[in-house]
This record gives structure tokens, sequence and C-alpha cells, in this order.
């Protein structure tokens, strides 16, 4: 609470934040953001001690988190508006006042909704008599509307006083970081979104059992100017963050560098990143708990099940509405129904989705349409290491054929004689065997041309030409079978589950056919299914662990889980040390659909290494599987140093760009393919192809002096060797099948007296480190552009470099820390001390180095020399990549220091996600619109902030917010549907159904994907990859699990950690 006039003092929270008082008698202190003139209507009282807030429940608090108690009708900020442009804009500035115009179009519309929300709909209901809807379910409905609506009200405020003089400062970033850091900002927008669908669910619930109130929300509706529906007003508080980072975005994009906004800016995107992610955690747990809470009173309070669902230990992975579908003997479809199928951690669950018929007065039931959901009826449940994903044409390995007994779920029961005298096949309708059939046909027939063609007379219709049409006949059928595999293999989720023994005591299973929505979620499913039993193993129970976490709480659904543990070389008798790694994706994928959800990312593993003092060795390991193998060894003269992975260059890479692509057209096999760089210890650099292309040593050459080669990089115009003597050796690019100039004497740059441990390529600039100081060069000239010191200790020395954002995060060769720095004023900006991580792992250690740094997917990886490796969230967009969390520490490690870490990373075709339809349609449809247009497109907003949103790349903030669709009723849009006829407009009732995002923020679809939500179906798989000595299990006593290491304490280990398929 805020203090009054008369009370104590209390300070500003935050350098950027004022308190400013009123003139007005009784007034209270406000607090003002960016203003320079206290604004008399700007007040903020404070509530009265009686007074109180109203939780999700109905009940009453004593304090109100120190959330502002302000009248609506108080606060009247002028309406900001930017005067005239100036003359001598340039183009950049001219693009930012529009940008900045949008914003406060914006954010004045938003306000007027959050006002609409109270004064149409939510003080009307309070006041009316009889009362349509209780006091308690109006407070539920409108929970911490009125809050947001403060916080946004001030900002306005600010915003209107920026605008008045921004021609001036040009400064928004700074607004943004005092008026949305605060903590609550985030405590008001969570308990908001995580009380949406329950505020929904009651105006549902209302709209069918309380004809008044369902007059009340049409009559408001038509008097709207825009009739836009109360549902359609309340979702713009989930919308409002997406639409601030895009609009931020495109303000950064025009900031040039060096001005005094742009840091700012960048701190504003982290802000608000930071606190979309922190709100969509928040109602995942919410969903989870209310779907397992849903699903647990649909069970017998004395089953096992119920004790399970109650325990707390359980975490929901995966929920969805699949349609199961029965096939007869002969493949015909029996039946089908949807299902509401949870994947758990440790089990899976399929349950039936009940309503309660109409009752004699033709009323529905209403006490079974509760908010949460509908009345689940649990039909079977089963332990997750016997559930097993069986695909067409696949089932030969997937069982034991000569003990199980295999029945279809939903079928009639097949007598054990009667089985075992025909084979079974699963699927709709016996394609694989149909094919088989066809296959042996083709053989009969073509042996039946060749006896044709022996014929010495002349017969009709026993000739050549037919024996010909009948194989081509057959080829066809053949084909057309093999797209019905296909297909049914994409959006069909066939599982095998175990059930009771028949009289005999043999072993029964039962299949179960799905039907997904899309074929990116039948490959969801399997991912998860896949990876949620390798979690059950003994190292992932747990596997991460909250430095500071108690004993309830666990680690985020979205951890990485240790997929396997394997010797980094295959002869273990010569002591290699580990050197490096890099991973070299496939060129094409290797891989079909069925296998592609449950295999590591596709491509090879080059590992190097070698002994002191002796030779090097490469290993190259295929990932194309669930669990990598060896395809290649090969010795070297010295050991392996460091590695770089060199993809084929983008267009525009090559200085000589138009040479180059003549000289392609002209010979197609001088194409540049992907190449792999080796430093050794010895001072030679080789280059080799990939293993696509026969892993051929293409060139060598020795560097200058025969210096040890430390770190290796590569440019768009150089291939960059870091060396001992701390010179920096630059290869320029040519063309050819060595993609750079190896024979010449590479440009020579002298950087420090001291080794380069480092070297980091950025878009116009390599950083090169020397001891404790980083040098920027121009990536094309390599001039020094200028150098900073990283580290104030002479004798410590930056050791890595990492990039994220517009940041740099460091480590160094003694001490604990690790520091950001930003890429363009190069101001130290974050430290953090990894030791305060892993204390509670190792209590008597307390010095710990970070040997290597890894960032992916907006996580820091942090290896230390203890073996501990600890896992730090970061924003992944143009902000700073500053720590805001806790983070968490692996308790799988190594026995050693961790020597490096690497990511594998590869993305599925898209056409492996495209479902029949669009694989039918997708080329006429794109014949049929112009310049490509999607065959349903949404209406094409008018306004800046409209035109940005439906931009290609997608929003950060996508709440998976729970539905209530399945309720009666019409469906709610947030738009009134257009009227059929003349008449007057009919209100739909509104419904509680939440949809997730798509791109534009304004369009919510049900039932088909968004137009421009193609480019989000592609999916990318992601590995991580540690190398150092050994195993170890810091979770366990004996340091190794209940389970036996597969390397010694001493052997050079490769651990892999696998997390959920990615959508992009």
């Amino acid at each position: 609470m805020l203090p009054s006039a008369a009370g104590g003092k209390r300070k500003p929270q935050g350098r950027r934040l004022g308190w400013v008082r009123s003139d007005r008698p009784g007034a209270m202190w406000a607090r003002k953001e960016g203003l320079h003139h206290p604004h008399p209507h700007a007040v903020v009282r404070c509530p009265s001690s009686s007074s109180s807030s109203v939780s999700c429940s109905g009940d009453s608090e004593d304090e109100d988190m120190g959330l502002l108690e302000v009248s609506v009708t108080d606060i009247k900020p002028p309406a900001p508006e930017l005067g005239p442009m100036p003359d001598g804009l340039s183009p950049q500035q001219v693009v930012r006042r529009h940008i900045l115009g949008s914003i406060v179009q914006s954010e004045g519309s938003y306000v007027e909704s959050l006002k609409r929300v109270l004064q149409d709909y939510r003080n009307p209901l309070v006041e009316m008599e009889p009362k349509a809807l209780s006091l308690r379910k109006c407070q539920v409905v409108f929970f911490r509307v009125k809050e947001i609506l403060h916080c946004h009200s001030m900002f306005q405020i600010a915003l209107s006083s920026r605008v008045a003089e921004w021609d001036a400062t040009e400064k928004i970033g700074d607004l943004f970081v005092a008026s949305f850091s605060k903590s609550m900002v985030l405590d008001v927008y969570s308990d908001y979104v995580n009380n949406f669908t329950n505020a929904m669910s009651i105006i549902k619930k209302a709209c069918l059992t309380k004809p008044a109130f369902l007059e009340f929300l049409k009559r408001r509706q038509v008097c709207s100017p825009d009739r836009v529906t109360l549902y359609g007003l309340m979702v713009k508080p989930i919308q409002r963050f997406p639409q601030f980072i895009l609009l931020l975005q495109d303000m950064l994009k025009n900031t040039p560098r060096g001005h005094p906004d742009r840091l700012s800016l960048q701190l504003a995107l982290t802000e608000l990143e930071t606190l979309a992610e922190k709100l969509n955690e928040q109602k995942r747990l919410a969903d989870q708990v209310a779907e397992i809470q849903q699903l647990t009173k649909s069970v017998s309070d004395r089953s096992s099940l119920n004790k399970l669902l109650t325990s707390g230990q359980r975490q929901l992975l995966l929920c969805e509405t699949l349609t199961e579908t029965v096939y007869g003997d002969r493949g015909q479809l029996i039946k089908s129904k949807e299902r509401r199928v949870f994947l758990l951690n440790d089990m899976l669950v399929c349950a039936n989705i009940n309503f309660k018929p109409a009752n004699h007065r033709g009323q529905l039931e209403i006490s079974s349409l509760v908010p949460l959901g509908p009345k689940y009826v649990v039909k079977w449940n089963t332990a997750l290491p016997q559930v097993q994903v069986v695909e067409v044409g696949q089932e030969g390995g997937s069982y034991d054929k000569d003990n199980v007994l295999i029945q279809h779920a939903g079928a009639k029961k097949a007598s054990a004689s009667g089985q075992a005298q025909s084979k079974v096949y699963f699927g709709p309708p016996r394609l694989f065997q149909e094919l088989q059939d066809l296959q042996k046909d083709l053989a009969v027939v073509e042996q039946i041309t060749l006896l044709i063609s022996t014929l010495h007379g002349t017969y009709q219709n026993l000739n050549m030409t037919v024996a010909q049409d009948w194989c081509l006949a057959l080829q066809r059928l053949m084909r057309v079978k093999e797209e019905e595999i296909h297909s049914a293999n994409k959006c069909r989720l066939r599982l095998l589950l175990p059930g009771k023994p028949d009289k005999s005591g043999r072993p029964i299973s039962f299949m179960v056919v799905f039907i997904t929505p899309n074929p990116l979620s039948k490959i969801s499913w399997v991912n998860r299914l896949h990876l949620a039993k390798i979690g059950l193993r003994e190292e992932n129970q747990p596997g991460w662990r909250c430095p500071d976490e108690d004993k309830k709480s666990k680690a985020p659904f979205w951890c990485p889980t240790l997929a396997c543990c394997i010797p980094a070389f295959s002869s273990r008798g010569l002591s290699l040390q580990l050197g490096a790694l890099v991973h070299s994706p496939v060129s094409s994928p290797l891989l079909g659909f069925s296998a592609v959800s449950t295999s590591l990312p596709q491509g090879y593993l080059w590992v190097g290494g070698g002994q002191e003092g002796a030779g090097g060795q490469v290993e190259i390991f295929s990932l194309n599987r669930p669990s990598p193998r060896t395809v290649k060894s090969f010795p070297l003269a010295a050991p392996v140093l460091c590695m770089e992975y060199i993809p084929e260059p983008e267009e525009g890479e090559s200085g000589d760009g138009d040479k180059d692509e003549s000289h392609t057209a002209a010979d197609p096999s001088a194409a540049v393919h992907p190449t792999i760089c080796l430093g050794l210890q010895d001072g030679s650099i080789l280059v080799y192809s990939s293993v696509d292309t026969g892993t051929q040593c293409l060139a060598t050459c020795r560097s200058p002096g025969l210096q040890p080669v430390l770190c290796l990089r590569h440019s768009p115009f150089h291939l960059l060797a870091g060396l001992q003597d701390g010179t920096l050796a630059a290869y320029p690019r040519t063309s050819g099948d060595v993609p750079w100039d190896l024979e010449s004497p590479p440009v020579c740059l002298t950087v420090g007296p001291g080794p380069i441990r480092t070297l980091l390529s950025l878009e116009d600039a390599v950083w090169a480190s020397c001891g404790p100081r980083v040098t920027v060069l121009d990536a094309t000239s390599l001039q020094t552009q200028q150098s900073f010191e990283a580290h104030q200790d002479e004798a410590v020395s930056v050791t890595h470099m990492v990039k994220a954002g517009s940041g740099v995060w460091m480590a160094f060769s003694s001490g604990s820390s690790i520091r950001l720095f930003h890429t363009e004023t190069l101001e130290h900006l974050q430290e953090i001390n990894i030791a305060t991580r892993t204390t509670f792992l190792l209590p008597g250690q307390k010095h710990v180095c970070v040997t290597s740094l890894l960032i992916c997917q907006g996580l820091l990886w942090v290896g230390t020399d203890q073996g501990i490796i600890v896992l730090l969230p970061v924003p992944r967009l143009e902000g700073i990549p500053k720590i805001t969390g806790k983070g968490m520490v692996s308790l799988n490690g190594h026995c050693g220091p961790v020597t490096f870490l690497a990511v594998a990373t590869s993305i599925l075709a898209l056409d492996i996600l495209r479902t029949d339809q669009e694989e039918a349609e997708g080329p006429k449809a794109e014949e049929d619109k112009p310049d490509g247009q999607a065959p349903e497109p949404a209406p094409a907003p008018s306004s800046h902030v409209g035109r940005e949103l439906t931009r290609k790349k997608g929003i950060l903030l996508q709440y998976r917010l729970r539905s209530t669709a399945h309720l009666p009723g019409p469906l709610l849009s947030v738009r009134e549907p257009a009227p059929t006829d003349g008449s007057a407009l009919e209100h739909s009732e509104e419904d509680g159904s939440i949809y997730e995002m798509a791109d534009d923020p304004d369009v919510w679809v049900r039932s088909r994907p968004c137009a421009r939500d193609a480019h989000r179906k592609e999916i990318c798989s992601v590995a991580i990859i540690s190398g150092g000595q050994g195993y170890r299990n810091f979770g366990s006593a004996s340091g190794v699990g209940g389970r036996p290491a597969p390397c010694g304490e001493t052997d050079s280990t490769l651990l892999i950690w696998q997390v959920p398929l990615l959508t992009l």
C-alpha cells in the first residue's frame, strides 16, 4: 500500500521512478514515470483498511499485493499527440515517428477497451437489480481488470509526456523498462491470465441459464460502436505484450547504432520477453493443475489411479483431444469417437468426454458443465514403459509375435486358435499387406512377361503390349498404396497397450488407433512419448535441480533429458583426450516420417582429440537413430585442438557473388559443399568434406611459424585461426571445392603477446581475445576498430565467448564468474557467479572455474571444472541476454572438467508436415491465388499495428489456455457474426473458447489454422552434447547411480541431452 500524506515516507522503487504529490486536497501520493510536470488528475487513492481485493474464488484478502487502488474516472490523461513533423528528418526518423504513433494509438485503444469492460459491463452488472450475475461471480469474471487499467493509465500519462518532447529526445525504451519491469505488473497480469478460462466458463454458464444476462450482453454488443463482444474486449490483455514486442522490434530495427535510445530499446525488449515467458510458465502450471484435478474428479476415490493423481508427483506433459477409430477384420471403419488423451510423466490415460443429456424439462443439466471442462470418464490407463508406438509396415520389431496375442480395441475378440492361423495386420485397412500382395503379383506378372516374349505365334490379348500394361498398372497401384501408407502414418497414432492375459495365461495386447488433428500433432505425440520413457530412467529421476528448490517443487517439463552416455573414442586403450566437437547436418533428410520423431537431430558428430605428445584421432558418429553409432574413425598426425563446421555459403556472402553464380551455373559439380575444418597442435589446418560427400581431406596447410591452432572461426569473407603466439591468421574465401585459399600466405595480425584463446564472428565484426583484453576487428577489412578490457586481472584470460541477441557472455581462465557485454557499446552489463549455483552439490568445494559455454534456444549452458553443468535462462529475441531466472543444475555430469558443450540441430522438411488436403490443394491453390496468397486469407488490417502483426516472424507469447469450446452453445468470436438477413442483430452466446495465438493476435481461429500460420509448421530437433572425463551422477552417493557406468572415470565421454521438438 502507498502511504498517505500524513503517514511515513516511502523511497522510490528504482532510479527511473519518481513520487509526485498532487495539489488536490486530500490527495495521496502517485507514482509517476517519465513525467516532467504533475497531472492533478493522475491521483492514486490509498484504500482504507476495511477495503479488500477479491481473489479468484471470491474470498477477500487483507492486502492487495501493493496494487494501486485508483478510481477510473480520476485518471484523465491528456491524449498523446505528435506535433507536426519537422523538416530534414532522415528516413529512419520518419519511420520511428510512425511507429511511435502506432504505439500511442494502440495504447489508447487498449485503455479504452479496458474502460469499456468496467463501465459498460462490470459496473452495470454490479448495480443491476435484480442481479443478472451475482456479485461474487462479477468479482471473479472481472478479476484484476481494474488493476491492469491502472498500470496502463499511468503508462499512458508518461507516454504523453514523451510524445510531447519526442523531436528533441527521441527516447521511448527507458519508459517501457520503468513501466513494465515492476513486479506489480507481473502479479496483476498473472492473476488475470490464470483466471481467464474460469471467467469465460462463468460467462458461458450464465448465458445458458440466465436469459437476463444473455439479453444484457446482447444489448451492450448492439450499442457498441464496433460491436465487439465482451470476450473480444477481455482477450485484449492476453494480446497486449505480443503487440508491444512487435512494435519495439520494429522500433529497434529503425534505430541506428549509437542512438541514445538503442540500448534502452534492447533492455525494454528483454523486459517484455521475460515478462511474457513468466506468464507462459505460470499459465502452463495452472493449466496442468486444472487438467489433473478435472481428471481426478472422474476417478473413484478408492481407485489406485486416484491415489496416483492426487500424490502430487505427476506432471502433465501433453493433453489433446484425439479421435479413436476402430477397424474391422477387413480394415473397414467400424466406429470413431473423440477421446481426451493425457500423457503424464509416467503413465498414459485415455478418457471419454461425456455430457449429461437434457432432463425431462428439456433443460441442460448445468451441474455437469463445470468451469474447468467436461466430465471425463477414464477408459483406460497404462504405465508408460508398456506403451509402444507401432507404425504401418513396421510391426515386426515392436513385439514378440509368438508370445503376444493382438486384438483391436473396440473390435470383437478373436479366438486364440483363429488368431494363430492368420497374421494380424494393423492399419486402415491392411495397407502394408496389400502392398506386399501387389509386389508379389508384380513379380509374377514380370515372369509372365518373360514367358510371353518367348511365344512364336500372335495371339489376341496375349502379347507384349498387354503384358507391359499389366506391369504398368500394378506399378501405379503400388505407388498409390505407398502414398496411402505414408498418409496413414502422418496423422494416425497407433499404440500397442497391454491387456489382461487370456485363460491360458498368454499375454494379450490390444491396438488403439488415434487420428491426430495434423501431422505435427502426431510427431509431437511420438516424440513426447519417447522422451517421457527416457525421463523415467534412474539417471533422470531427477535429472535437474534448482539450487534453492524445496522437496516438493520439480524441474520444468521442458528440461533437457539425458538420452545417452557413450565413449567418445572407439579405441579406449590410447587414453585420448577430447579436443573439440562439431555437428554436421545432413544435406537432405535421411529418415522418413515415422523415425524422425524419436531420432536424434539428423547428421553426424565429428569428435576430435588426441594424446599429448602423440597423434590425434577423429571419430564420426551418426545421429540418424535414437542412439549414436560410430561410422568412421581415422588418425591424425597431432591432437585436434579445435573444429569449425562451415555450411554452404548463402547468397551474397562471397565477395565474387556474380562470378561464383555464373561459374556454378556452368558447372554444377563445382558448387561449394559443407566442409569441416580442423586445427591441430602441430599448426596444421585440415579441410574435410562432409560425410555426405565421402569425408575426403580436401586441403591442408600449416600456420605461420607452425604455431598450434587454438581456435577456428569463419566469416563470410575469411577463415580465421587464432594461434598460440597471439597471431590471427586470416585465409580469404575463394571459389571451387575448397572454399578457402590455403595455398597463399594468410593475412596475419598480431592481436597481443599471449595466445588467442577464443574467436567470435558477428555480423560485421570479429572479436578476438588475448589475455584479459578483447579486440574488435572489422569483418571485411580486418582493421582494428577498438579493444576493451574484459577482466581487471592481467593474469586472467578470456577463454569463451558466446553471443545471443545484442550481448556476449564471456568466461575466464580462473574464477567462477561469467560476464555479459553489449555488442555495440561494449558496456559491461551483468556478472553472474556460477559457484553459488553449484555449492549445494559439492558443499566443500569453494573454487569453481568455468570451462565451457553454449547458448541454445533461450538457455545458457555453463560447464565447470568440477564436471557440473549449469543451465540459465536467457531471452531469445534481439534484446540483451540478461539472466533473470535462478536456473538449474544437472545432476548428470563428468568426473573431470567439461571440455566442451555443443549443439546439434536439424529442421524437419516441410513436406513431412503437410496434410493430405494441403498436398492435394497446395499447388492448385497457389496457382488460383495471386502471389501465392493463401486460400482463406484473414482480413488485412489497415493500421500500422495490424500490418506489423501479420509479419512472418512468430509472436513470442503464445498462451496455451484451456478451452471450454466443448460446452453447449454457439462458439464465440472476437467480433459478432454478420447477420444473415436484414433482421435485427442476433447475439451469439458468449463462449470461453480459447485458441492458441496465431501470428495476428487480433485474429483468433478455430477448426482451421490461420492462413499465415503455415510458416510455423516447421519443427526443429535439438540435442546438446557435453564432453569430458567419465560420467558422474551427483544425485547418488556412489556417483554413478544404479545403472552401470558406460565409461571409466578417466575415459573421454559424451553426454547427449534431448529437448522436446520445437515449433519454429
